[in-house]
Protein backbone atom coordinates (compact mmCIF):
# COMPACT_ATOMS: atom_id res chain seq x y z
CA UNK A 1 0.00 0.00 0.00
CA UNK A 2 1.17 3.30 -0.84
CA UNK A 3 0.85 5.27 2.05
CA UNK A 4 3.53 8.23 0.72
CA UNK A 5 2.74 11.83 1.48
CA UNK A 6 4.37 15.66 1.67
CA UNK A 7 4.85 17.33 4.65
CA UNK A 8 6.94 20.81 4.84
CA UNK A 9 8.37 19.86 1.09
CA UNK A 10 9.64 16.82 2.59
CA UNK A 11 8.64 13.51 0.19
CA UNK A 12 7.85 11.30 3.06
CA UNK A 13 7.36 7.26 3.09
CA UNK A 14 4.41 7.50 5.49
CA UNK A 15 2.81 10.87 7.41
CA UNK A 16 3.87 8.71 10.74
CA UNK A 17 6.58 10.88 13.01
CA UNK A 18 6.84 11.21 16.86
CA UNK A 19 5.79 14.92 17.50
CA UNK A 20 7.52 17.26 19.43
CA UNK A 21 8.43 15.12 22.97
CA UNK A 22 10.71 14.13 26.08
CA UNK A 23 11.74 10.88 23.17
CA UNK A 24 14.33 12.60 22.02
CA UNK A 25 16.21 13.12 25.00
CA UNK A 26 17.79 9.47 24.47
CA UNK A 27 19.50 8.49 21.18
CA UNK A 28 19.05 5.26 21.79
CA UNK A 29 15.29 6.01 21.96
CA UNK A 30 15.74 8.22 18.77
CA UNK A 31 17.25 5.08 16.89
CA UNK A 32 14.23 2.85 17.83
CA UNK A 33 12.20 5.41 16.59
CA UNK A 34 13.60 5.56 13.05
CA UNK A 35 14.13 1.53 13.24
CA UNK A 36 10.03 1.73 13.73
CA UNK A 37 10.07 3.84 10.55
CA UNK A 38 9.19 7.15 11.71
CA UNK A 39 9.25 9.63 8.43
CA UNK A 40 10.86 12.33 10.45
CA UNK A 41 12.26 13.00 13.62
CA UNK A 42 10.52 16.33 15.79
CA UNK A 43 12.83 17.40 18.81
CA UNK A 44 11.43 18.87 21.72
CA UNK A 45 10.90 22.74 22.39
CA UNK A 46 13.88 24.99 23.22
CA UNK A 47 11.75 27.53 25.40
CA UNK A 48 12.12 31.41 24.61
CA UNK A 49 12.95 31.50 28.89
CA UNK A 50 16.10 29.08 28.30
CA UNK A 51 17.35 31.51 25.66
CA UNK A 52 16.14 34.79 27.83
CA UNK A 53 17.56 33.71 31.04
CA UNK A 54 20.99 32.85 29.37
CA UNK A 55 20.98 36.05 27.82
CA UNK A 56 20.63 37.65 31.31
CA UNK A 57 22.92 35.54 33.21
CA UNK A 58 25.54 36.01 30.29
CA UNK A 59 25.07 39.73 31.23
CA UNK A 60 25.49 39.52 34.71
CA UNK A 61 28.67 37.71 34.24
CA UNK A 62 30.04 39.74 31.84
CA UNK A 63 29.21 43.00 33.07
CA UNK A 64 29.13 42.86 36.78
CA UNK A 65 28.09 41.09 39.37
CA UNK A 66 25.91 38.61 39.83
CA UNK A 67 23.30 40.56 42.11
CA UNK A 68 23.28 42.95 39.60
CA UNK A 69 20.31 41.56 38.02
CA UNK A 70 18.69 39.03 40.73
CA UNK A 71 15.11 40.16 40.49
CA UNK A 72 15.72 39.43 36.22
CA UNK A 73 16.86 36.40 36.65
CA UNK A 74 14.53 35.25 39.32
CA UNK A 75 11.51 35.80 36.12
CA UNK A 76 12.60 32.43 34.90
CA UNK A 77 12.67 28.81 35.81
CA UNK A 78 15.82 27.43 37.26
CA UNK A 79 17.47 25.79 34.72
CA UNK A 80 17.46 22.49 36.00
CA UNK A 81 13.61 22.36 35.07
CA UNK A 82 14.82 22.06 31.61
CA UNK A 83 16.46 18.97 30.04
CA UNK A 84 18.54 20.24 27.64
CA UNK A 85 19.99 24.06 27.54
CA UNK A 86 20.59 26.02 24.47
CA UNK A 87 23.63 24.84 23.92
CA UNK A 88 23.20 21.30 24.61
CA UNK A 89 19.80 21.33 22.40
CA UNK A 90 22.30 22.77 19.64
CA UNK A 91 24.79 20.09 20.56
CA UNK A 92 21.64 17.01 21.38
CA UNK A 93 20.55 18.63 17.31
CA UNK A 94 23.69 17.67 15.99
CA UNK A 95 24.25 14.01 17.56
CA UNK A 96 20.11 13.51 16.24
CA UNK A 97 21.29 14.57 12.49
CA UNK A 98 24.38 11.94 12.87
CA UNK A 99 22.25 9.05 14.12
CA UNK A 100 19.65 9.13 11.76
CA UNK A 101 18.78 9.33 8.05
CA UNK A 102 15.31 11.26 8.20
CA UNK A 103 14.52 14.45 8.33
CA UNK A 104 14.89 16.43 11.83
CA UNK A 105 12.63 19.17 13.05
CA UNK A 106 13.53 21.35 15.46
CA UNK A 107 11.31 23.42 17.61
CA UNK A 108 11.16 26.78 19.12
CA UNK A 109 8.83 27.63 22.23
CA UNK A 110 7.73 31.11 23.14
CA UNK A 111 5.46 33.95 22.17
CA UNK A 112 8.09 37.59 21.85
CA UNK A 113 10.97 37.96 19.26
CA UNK A 114 13.59 37.17 22.52
CA UNK A 115 16.26 35.03 21.38
CA UNK A 116 14.51 33.43 18.68
CA UNK A 117 16.45 35.12 15.71
CA UNK A 118 19.55 34.52 16.64
CA UNK A 119 18.69 31.05 18.11
CA UNK A 120 16.70 30.05 14.58
CA UNK A 121 19.34 30.35 12.24
CA UNK A 122 22.02 28.55 14.63
CA UNK A 123 19.51 25.91 14.45
CA UNK A 124 19.44 25.96 10.93
CA UNK A 125 23.24 26.61 11.23
CA UNK A 126 23.55 22.87 12.96
CA UNK A 127 21.43 21.10 10.50
CA UNK A 128 18.00 20.93 11.31
CA UNK A 129 15.77 20.26 8.47
CA UNK A 130 12.87 22.32 9.35
CA UNK A 131 11.79 24.31 12.28
CA UNK A 132 8.58 23.98 14.29
CA UNK A 133 7.66 27.44 16.40
CA UNK A 134 5.72 26.34 18.82
CA UNK A 135 3.73 29.04 20.11
CA UNK A 136 2.28 27.89 23.76
CA UNK A 137 0.56 31.05 24.73
CA UNK A 138 -2.75 31.79 27.30
CA UNK A 139 -4.07 34.71 26.91
CA UNK A 140 -4.18 36.24 30.69
CA UNK A 141 -3.46 39.70 30.00
CA UNK A 142 -7.30 41.80 29.73
CA UNK A 143 -5.54 44.92 28.44
CA UNK A 144 -4.27 42.76 25.28
CA UNK A 145 -6.79 42.41 22.39
CA UNK A 146 -7.11 39.34 20.24
CA UNK A 147 -5.99 41.56 17.32
CA UNK A 148 -2.79 42.50 18.99
CA UNK A 149 -1.93 38.55 20.02
CA UNK A 150 -2.28 37.73 16.18
CA UNK A 151 -0.47 40.60 15.05
CA UNK A 152 2.57 39.93 17.28
CA UNK A 153 2.38 36.25 16.17
CA UNK A 154 2.13 37.15 12.86
CA UNK A 155 5.34 39.62 13.66
CA UNK A 156 7.33 36.96 15.37
CA UNK A 157 6.55 34.36 12.55
CA UNK A 158 7.55 37.03 9.76
CA UNK A 159 10.66 38.33 11.19
CA UNK A 160 11.89 34.03 11.73
CA UNK A 161 10.81 33.80 8.32
CA UNK A 162 12.77 36.12 6.76
CA UNK A 163 15.95 34.99 8.55
CA UNK A 164 15.91 31.08 8.00
CA UNK A 165 15.61 29.11 4.52
CA UNK A 166 14.63 25.90 5.77
CA UNK A 167 10.93 24.63 6.01
CA UNK A 168 8.91 26.09 8.52
CA UNK A 169 6.12 24.84 10.65
CA UNK A 170 3.58 26.76 13.59
CA UNK A 171 2.30 25.02 16.14
CA UNK A 172 -0.54 26.45 17.19
CA UNK A 173 -3.45 26.28 19.86
CA UNK A 174 -7.23 26.30 19.06
CA UNK A 175 -8.14 29.37 21.34
CA UNK A 176 -7.60 31.50 18.98
CA UNK A 177 -10.55 34.02 17.89
CA UNK A 178 -10.79 33.39 14.40
CA UNK A 179 -8.44 30.82 13.72
CA UNK A 180 -9.16 30.27 10.08
CA UNK A 181 -8.58 33.42 9.48
CA UNK A 182 -4.77 33.63 11.25
CA UNK A 183 -4.31 30.08 9.74
CA UNK A 184 -4.86 32.39 5.98
CA UNK A 185 -2.67 35.33 7.55
CA UNK A 186 0.03 32.32 8.45
CA UNK A 187 -0.29 30.93 4.69
CA UNK A 188 0.48 34.32 3.49
CA UNK A 189 3.55 34.84 5.45
CA UNK A 190 4.87 31.82 3.64
CA UNK A 191 4.70 29.18 6.37
CA UNK A 192 5.54 25.84 5.04
CA UNK A 193 3.02 23.70 7.95
CA UNK A 194 0.06 24.20 10.12
CA UNK A 195 0.24 22.27 13.18
CA UNK A 196 -2.54 21.20 14.84
CA UNK A 197 -2.54 21.30 17.90
CA UNK A 198 -0.89 22.66 21.05
CA UNK A 199 -1.70 20.68 24.47
CA UNK A 200 -1.94 23.13 27.33
CA UNK A 201 -1.15 21.16 30.48
CA UNK A 202 -3.52 22.89 32.60
CA UNK A 203 -2.39 23.13 36.47
CA UNK A 204 -4.28 21.74 39.22
CA UNK A 205 -5.27 23.13 43.33
CA UNK A 206 -3.98 21.30 46.34
CA UNK A 207 -6.31 22.44 48.58
CA UNK A 208 -3.96 21.46 51.51
CA UNK A 209 -1.48 22.78 50.98
CA UNK A 210 -2.49 25.73 49.26
CA UNK A 211 -0.04 25.39 46.30
CA UNK A 212 -0.28 25.00 42.68
CA UNK A 213 0.29 21.50 41.49
CA UNK A 214 1.91 20.81 38.08
CA UNK A 215 -0.28 18.14 36.27
CA UNK A 216 0.25 15.79 33.20
CA UNK A 217 -2.08 14.03 31.33
CA UNK A 218 -1.48 12.06 28.08
CA UNK A 219 -3.61 12.63 25.26
CA UNK A 220 -6.71 10.17 24.61
CA UNK A 221 -8.79 9.93 21.39
CA UNK A 222 -11.29 11.81 22.40
CA UNK A 223 -8.90 15.02 21.84
CA UNK A 224 -8.68 14.35 18.35
CA UNK A 225 -12.54 15.75 17.39
CA UNK A 226 -11.42 19.56 17.93
CA UNK A 227 -7.89 18.65 15.35
CA UNK A 228 -10.04 16.45 12.83
CA UNK A 229 -12.72 19.63 12.37
CA UNK A 230 -9.86 22.07 12.28
CA UNK A 231 -8.08 20.23 9.50
CA UNK A 232 -11.67 19.88 7.57
CA UNK A 233 -12.01 23.68 8.01
CA UNK A 234 -8.32 24.42 6.75
CA UNK A 235 -7.55 21.72 4.62
CA UNK A 236 -9.39 23.32 1.54
CA UNK A 237 -8.18 26.98 2.11
CA UNK A 238 -4.72 26.49 2.88
CA UNK A 239 -1.87 26.31 1.07
CA UNK A 240 0.60 25.00 4.08
CA UNK A 241 0.56 20.77 4.84
CA UNK A 242 -0.85 20.46 7.88
CA UNK A 243 0.02 17.82 10.64
CA UNK A 244 -2.19 16.43 13.63
CA UNK A 245 -1.01 16.48 16.95
CA UNK A 246 -2.62 15.23 20.16
CA UNK A 247 -5.15 12.23 20.48
CA UNK A 248 -3.68 9.86 17.88
CA UNK A 249 -3.70 6.29 19.32
CA UNK A 250 -4.73 3.74 16.60
CA UNK A 251 -5.11 3.52 12.79
CA UNK A 252 -8.81 4.87 12.81
CA UNK A 253 -7.50 8.16 14.62
CA UNK A 254 -5.06 8.45 11.52
CA UNK A 255 -7.64 7.68 9.11
CA UNK A 256 -9.58 10.35 10.84
CA UNK A 257 -7.09 13.02 10.57
CA UNK A 258 -5.49 12.04 6.93
CA UNK A 259 -9.26 12.59 5.94
CA UNK A 260 -9.72 15.56 7.24
CA UNK A 261 -6.96 17.14 5.32
CA UNK A 262 -3.60 16.12 7.96
CA UNK A 263 -0.25 15.55 5.82
CA UNK A 264 1.56 14.29 8.52
CA UNK A 265 0.48 12.95 11.88
CA UNK A 266 2.49 13.35 14.79
CA UNK A 267 2.15 11.24 18.15
CA UNK A 268 3.41 11.61 21.73
CA UNK A 269 1.46 9.97 24.21
CA UNK A 270 0.90 6.52 22.16
CA UNK A 271 4.15 6.40 22.12
CA UNK A 272 4.60 7.24 25.48
CA UNK A 273 2.48 4.62 26.34
CA UNK A 274 3.61 1.95 23.49
CA UNK A 275 7.34 2.73 23.27
CA UNK A 276 8.60 3.42 19.57
CA UNK A 277 7.55 0.40 18.52
CA UNK A 278 3.35 1.40 18.60
CA UNK A 279 4.60 3.95 15.51
CA UNK A 280 5.10 0.80 13.39
CA UNK A 281 2.33 -1.27 14.70
CA UNK A 282 -0.04 2.08 13.66
CA UNK A 283 1.33 2.25 10.52
CA UNK A 284 1.08 -1.17 9.15
CA UNK A 285 -3.05 -1.26 10.70
CA UNK A 286 -2.99 1.99 8.96
CA UNK A 287 -2.11 0.49 5.55
CA UNK A 288 -3.99 -2.58 6.31
CA UNK A 289 -7.33 -0.47 6.76
CA UNK A 290 -6.68 0.98 3.85
CA UNK A 291 -6.31 -1.95 1.22
CA UNK A 292 -9.45 -3.84 3.13
CA UNK A 293 -11.35 -0.63 1.92
CA UNK A 294 -9.85 -0.79 -1.12
CA UNK A 295 -8.43 2.51 -1.33
CA UNK A 296 -4.75 2.47 -3.88
CA UNK A 297 -2.78 5.20 -1.55
CA UNK A 298 -2.80 7.53 1.25
CA UNK A 299 -3.06 10.65 -0.92
CA UNK A 300 -6.50 9.46 -2.28
CA UNK A 301 -7.61 9.45 1.06
CA UNK A 302 -6.51 12.57 2.35
CA UNK A 303 -8.88 15.58 2.65
CA UNK A 304 -11.66 13.51 1.35
CA UNK A 305 -13.72 14.82 4.37
CA UNK A 306 -12.73 18.44 4.44
CA UNK A 307 -15.38 21.13 4.51
CA UNK A 308 -15.09 21.31 0.65
CA UNK A 309 -15.36 17.66 -0.09
CA UNK A 310 -17.03 16.12 2.50
CA UNK A 311 -21.12 14.76 1.56
CA UNK A 312 -22.44 16.63 4.38
CA UNK A 313 -20.57 19.64 5.24
CA UNK A 314 -23.40 20.78 7.41
CA UNK A 315 -22.15 18.26 10.50
CA UNK A 316 -18.64 20.76 10.88
CA UNK A 317 -20.94 23.92 10.96
CA UNK A 318 -23.60 25.51 13.42
CA UNK A 319 -26.87 23.76 11.85
CA UNK A 320 -24.51 20.31 13.50
CA UNK A 321 -24.91 22.19 17.12
CA UNK A 322 -28.76 22.35 16.99
CA UNK A 323 -29.73 18.94 15.44
CA UNK A 324 -27.03 17.44 18.26
CA UNK A 325 -29.28 18.92 20.65
CA UNK A 326 -32.24 18.42 19.66
CA UNK A 327 -31.58 14.57 19.40
CA UNK A 328 -30.21 14.37 22.79
CA UNK A 329 -33.43 15.63 23.74
CA UNK A 330 -34.52 12.44 22.19
CA UNK A 331 -32.83 10.00 23.98
CA UNK A 332 -33.43 11.73 26.98
CA UNK A 333 -37.28 11.25 26.29
CA UNK A 334 -36.64 7.63 25.14
CA UNK A 335 -34.97 7.07 28.12
CA UNK A 336 -38.03 8.20 30.35
CA UNK A 337 -40.17 6.28 28.59
CA UNK A 338 -38.70 2.87 28.79
CA UNK A 339 -37.49 3.68 32.87
CA UNK A 340 -41.51 4.05 33.09
CA UNK A 341 -42.19 1.04 31.60
CA UNK A 342 -39.83 -0.62 33.75
CA UNK A 343 -41.49 0.47 36.52
CA UNK A 344 -45.40 -0.75 35.19
CA UNK A 345 -43.77 -3.73 35.01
Amino acid sequence: MDLSTTYLGFDLPHPFMPGASPLVDDLDTVRRLEDAGAAAIVMHSLFEEQLVGEQLAHAAYTQGPAESFPEALSYFPPASDFALGPDQYLERLRDIKAAVAVPVIASLNGRDLGGWLAYARLLEQAGADALELNLYELATDPEESAAAIERRTLAVVAAVREVVRIPLAVKLSPFYTALAHLARALDAAKVDGLVLFNRFYQPDIDVERLEVARTLHLSDPSELLLRVTWLAVLSPVVRASLAVSGGVHTAVDAVKAVMAGAHAVQMVSALLRGGPEHLRAVRDATAEWLEAHEYESLRQMQGSMNLQRCPDAKAFARINYVHLLQGWRGVEEATERMLALRTDS
